[in-house]
This record gives C-alpha cells, structure tokens and sequence, in this order.
C-alpha cells in the first residue's frame, strides 16, 4: 500500500511539476504583435510582451532564432534582424505560433475626424471603385478605445489586423486606404495602416508628458474650478437634479407614437420651405424637437422595390419614417442621410415621408447643397421645397457646467504609448479644426506633436505628413480675421522642420460639410510628399507653391516661392491676395505672375505696403494660385 501511495505523490509531483512548467511558460503579446499583422522592412524589429520575471522567451522567425529572459517586472523585448518586404511568413514565440506575416511599410494614420473618416462615408464619390477592394497585402489594425488615459498605457485592449478585403474594407480610413493603395502601387511592397484618429481631438491630447505639462496643468485647473462651483451650488442647497434630455424631450413631444405614423393628419400644419435652418424661417426652436412632413408620388412600376432615401445633413440629430416604417437615425450632425427603405414600404401613388429634427442648443435645420431625394434605382424623387411641420417638445434644459473634453495627453496614453515600440515608416495626420481660433498657439503646438512623436518613437527623421484644412463656411466678399487660415498658415509653418509634408486642401473642400468627400485627392497629395520625403524621389512634384519671402519694390510686395515645378501658373488672373499698409488693415490686392517663381503684389490704395496675405478666410474660394502641375498653393501670411 506504501508503494502505491509513494508512486501516487511521485506522479502527482510530476503533473505538479509540468503543469508549473507551461503556467510559467505563458507569454502574453500586445494587440500589434499578432496574426497577420505587417512589420517594417528594412529596419530591425522590435517583438515585445510579458511573461512572469525571469522567464526564457525564445522567438523564432524567417529561419533565425532569438532569446531573452524577462526582467523583474515580466517585460520583455527583443530585436530581430532587418528583413526585406515580401511574405506571408510565420512566426513562434515559446508556444505561440503567429502566421500570415507580412514585411513591407507601416504607417502611422492619426488626427481627427477627417482622418477617422472610413471609407463608407465616401461611397457617393467613389461607390464602383470601392466595390473593388480587395487586396490582402494592404493592412489596417484599428483598436477600438477611444480612452482619455491619465496615464501611459501598454497595450490596447482590443484590436486586430483586417485585411482589405470585401468583408473588412468598410472599416478602412478612407484618406489611409487611398494613401495605402497608391504607395502599394508604386512600391508594390504590403502596406500596414496602424489608424488612431479620433473625431474631435486636440493637437494637445496627442502630446506625451514630455511635452503635456503647460496644457495639462490649465486644463486641471479649469476642471478644479468647475469641482468648485458645483461644490458651492450643492453646499447652497442649489444642486441641479440630473436631466435627461432624451427622457424629457420625449415627455414633452405630443408627436411620440403618433406623428411618426402613417395616417397622421397634417392637414393644419404650416410649410417651411426647405434645406435651410428653421430660425431663418421664423421658428423661434433651440431645443427640442420639430417634426417635418412631405409626400412624393412613386410610379405604379416602382412600388414596394427596395429604395434609398436622401436627407442630406441634419443639424442636430434626426429619426426619418415612410409611410409609417421607421428607416433609420443618426445622432449627430455630420454624417450624411443616407436610409434604405425596404422593399415593400413604397406604395403607387402618395407615399409619405416624416422626419423627426433634434436640436440641443443652436441653430437647426437642413444643411443646404445636399441631396434631399428618394432614388429607386436610376429613378430620383426630389424633396426640396415645401415641408408641412409641427414642433413637438421645446425644452429649456437647467444650466450645467457640463465637463471638459479630451484630457492633454490623453490620447497619447491611450492610443500612441501602445505602439511606440512598433517600428513604422512614417505618419499621416490630418488635425486642427478643433485648434482653428488658437493659430498662433498652434505654430509651436503643432511642431511640437512631431517632435514629440520622433522622440517617443525612437526615430528622430521620421517622416511627418499632414492635411492642411481644407474650406469650410460661406466666403467673405471682403478680407477678414480667419481663425482657419491662421491655424492653415501655422500647419505651414510647420514645414521649417526636416522630413515634413503637406497636403493643401483648401480647393477641394465643401462649403457645408466640415467632412468633405474627396478623400481620394488629399490622399494623392499625402502621396506626393511621402514619394519625396519618405522614399527620397526629390525630382517629384509634390506641393504646390510655398512662399519662400518678400520684398518692397516701388509700391508693390514682390514674393518669392519654393515647390513652383515647372513653373507658377500664368495663364489666369490672379484670386484671392490681400495687402496691408503699415496700419496692417487689408484690402485686396491686385498680384501678377513675373516668373517662374515670383508673383507681385499691389493695391492703388496702399502707397506703402508692409504684408501680404493669400487665400486668408475660413473658405478662400476663387483662389487660384498654382503651379503648372496643377497643386495649388499653400494659404499664407508674410506677418511674422
């Protein structure tokens, strides 16, 4: 019985054992270090990840063999030897077996929304072409935290790679995807996007501690301020019960559940002539609901198919009906009406559509230049014109200090400190609507996300290309302070640091919409600047002009540009300059081209001119400088 018992402690012991063994052997990888992700040719790697103190880590990869032990902390790093493009290749780490590898560029898509903005929100431009996606050597890894860390953050929490294939392509920035495609083409090497952008962002929610500090130390000292007054309004006995605005505009709305359906008389209803904003029309609405009603006539051949209903933009939010069905909502403004109404819902004759209208505070309405039609197939049913409406609930919320968005450093922390390790070839960044107002700040703000970003990345040349704003707003018929173009001159500005590119999008932009579509053309641009400064092509044409300098000669400003290619364009009058006398009030200007680079610039009514603007306004429509390759000129002020 003793020998049975001592052979039971015996295997015991050994399961013990070997089960310790595979329980310390666990590696853990961060989110990038994954299948299918894409790795950096041309440089040595970085593969990282934890394990308990002390453990061996063996990886395996390409035929070689590498070794560490992780330290105190469980972290671990090694670095595998430069490779050239090419795969798809597996990789094993201790009992991890990593495959479809691949080896090519990375790329670093960051910003705001512009750049967030994914690829199904363009399909108006260029629906054919993006039916075609499908090419498994262009990549994107895309975490889905949005988190305002108030510290460095190691890992993502959630992510994978996708490839551009018809599943996934849908999710692809579409300025990365664009930008991917035509790298892909001229270098035929894979292509990684890693996209971060978030909607919304400040320049200074992308810095690191190194540089965070002055913002981060006023935006704790505004949130202290807002502790402080909400402290002394409960301390006075005044504290603001919670209000939920969606509960209350629905409490107030005598349409809920009734004006949504179909057989609801509108017979005693006024009609507001529409797009166009509701205040500008004599409704006295800033908060609350409004319901707009039209009918359109389908053809008895087209009843019950399948149909999409256009409602353009919607300031602020919307929920639509047909006939009764809802068809779909979005919560906020900017993205575009775009509702399928399903097969069956359309009946001949008379069809009904309603929609429900949100505004919190503002000026609401239907943003105009926008499609308001139903389309069934090739057939299109305009809606502009006359609207029956009624309003529903108008709220008058209790004052709240609300919050402050985007912590300084937060995004950083959550979205950037998890890859810095990962090797990348170079950035794209589209940001600074949320800046516009702060261009002064911004010239140095601005330049110090890149340098920060060389800095924490370890790679001190790294190639920074970025989207200068494109136009927004109705333009000024005379010269005005612009928020925009002083926040577009700053992001110039930031071109006096090496290695740095920009896209001028000031032409390509929409009046209406602080989300343009063509994204395929401000990708061509990014494209330029990375053949120039990333793969070294210097005999491209990758910017239009750049203004170099200035000097006086006989009342007139001469200007002196870079980037002008073959040559400025000079077969067009000249749009779109302004000039300034020593008073520094600008009026516009008369400019010629006399060179190849150099334009003047003058005014009869300035005898002694000091500066000079060009494109200066939020949208600087008709302006017209450009070279002959056709890439207009970047907006700028000769004002130090």
């Amino acid at each position: 019985m003793r020998r049975y018992t001592i052979l039971f402690n015996v295997i015991f012991l050994f399961l013990l054992a070997t089960f310790s063994n595979r329980t310390d052997a666990a590696v853990t990888l961060p989110q990038l270090v994954s299948n299918g992700m894409v790795l950096q040719r041309d440089v040595p790697l970085n593969i990282w990840g934890w394990a308990k103190p002390s453990e061996k880590v063996n990886v395996e990869f390409l035929g070689e063999s590498y070794s560490t032990k992780a330290d105190k902390n469980g972290d671990w790093q090694l670095e595998l030897t430069a490779t050239k493009g090419g795969g798809p290749f597996k990789m094993k780490i201790n009992e991890i077996e990593l495959s479809n590898i691949l080896i090519g560029d990375v790329w670093l898509a960051s910003g705001q929304s512009n750049m967030e903005l994914q690829i199904r929100r363009v399909m108006d431009l260029y629906a054919d072409e993006i039916s075609k996606i499908n090419n498994n050597q262009i990549r994107l890894f895309r975490s889905g935290t949005r988190e305002n860390a108030e510290t460095e953050k190691a890992d993502y929490p959630n992510g994978a790679w996708l490839t551009a294939t018809p599943e996934n392509r849908m999710e692809f920035s579409a300025i990365a995807w664009f930008f991917a495609n035509e790298i892909y083409k001229a270098k035929n090497v894979p292509i990684g996007i890693i996209s971060t952008a978030i909607g919304g962002s400040p320049a200074e929610a992308w810095l690191s501690k190194e540089k965070v500090t002055p913002f981060l130390d006023s935006w704790l000292d505004r949130q202290a301020d807002i502790d402080s007054m909400r402290t002394a309004r409960k301390t006075e006995g005044e504290e603001t019960k919670p209000y939920n605005w969606g509960v209350e505009v629905n409490k107030n709305d005598p349409g809920v559940g009734l004006w949504s359906k179909d057989d609801v008389d509108v017979s005693e209803w006024p009609t507001m002539s529409l797009p166009g904003y509701w205040s500008d029309k004599g409704v006295d609405l800033r908060n609350g609901s409004i319901w707009f009603y039209n009918e359109f006539n389908v053809p008895d051949s087209l009843s019950g198919k399948e149909a999409i209903l256009r409602l353009g933009r919607i300031i602020d939010s919307d929920s639509a009906f047909v006939n009764g069905t809802f068809v779909g909502n979005i919560t906020y403004q900017y993205p575009p009406r775009i509702y399928t109404i399903a097969g069956g819902v359309l009946k001949p004759g008379k069809n009904k559509v309603m929609v429900r209208v949100f505004c919190q505070g503002g000026k609401g309405g239907f943003v105009e230049e926008k499609p308001y039609e139903v389309r069934i197939g090739k057939q299109v049913i305009d809606l502009t014109g006359d609207w029956r409406y009624h309003v529903g609930a108008e709220l008058n919320p209790p004052f709240s200090f609300g919050g402050l968005s985007f912590r300084p450093g937060g995004l950083y922390n959550s979205l950037i400190s998890p890859m810095k390790k990962y090797a990348i070839k170079g950035v794209i960044w589209y940001q600074g609507e949320t800046n516009a107002g702060r261009g002064f700040e911004y010239r140095q703000l601005f330049k110090d996300v890149i340098l920060d970003w060389r800095s924490q990345l370890d790679q001190p040349d790294l190639p920074f290309l970025f989207v200068q704003l494109a136009n927004l707003g109705i333009p000024n018929k005379q010269p005005v302070k612009s928020g925009w173009a002083e926040t577009r001159d700053a992001q110039r500005r930031a071109l006096e640091l090496p290695n740095t590119g920009m896209a001028v999008a000031f032409d390509i932009g929409e009046w209406n919409d602080i989300h343009p579509l063509n994204k395929k053309e401000v990708a061509h641009r990014l494209a330029l600047e990375a053949k120039r400064v990333a793969y070294g092509n210097q005999s491209i044409v990758s910017s239009g002009p750049l203004y170099e300098s200035m000097k006086m000669k006989d009342g007139s400003i001469v200007l002196t540009f870079s980037s002008v290619g073959t040559g400025i364009y000079a077969n067009s009058m000249l749009e779109g300059f302004q000039i300034a006398g020593k008073d520094g009030d600008f009026v516009w200007a008369k400019a010629v081209v006399l060179n190849k680079n150099t334009v003047k610039v003058w005014s009869e009514n300035i005898k002694q001119p000091s500066a000079v603007r060009y494109a200066w306004d939020d949208n600087p429509a008709g302006s017209n400088l450009k070279n002959k390759e056709g890439l207009p000129a970047s907006p700028f002020t000769t004002e130090k």
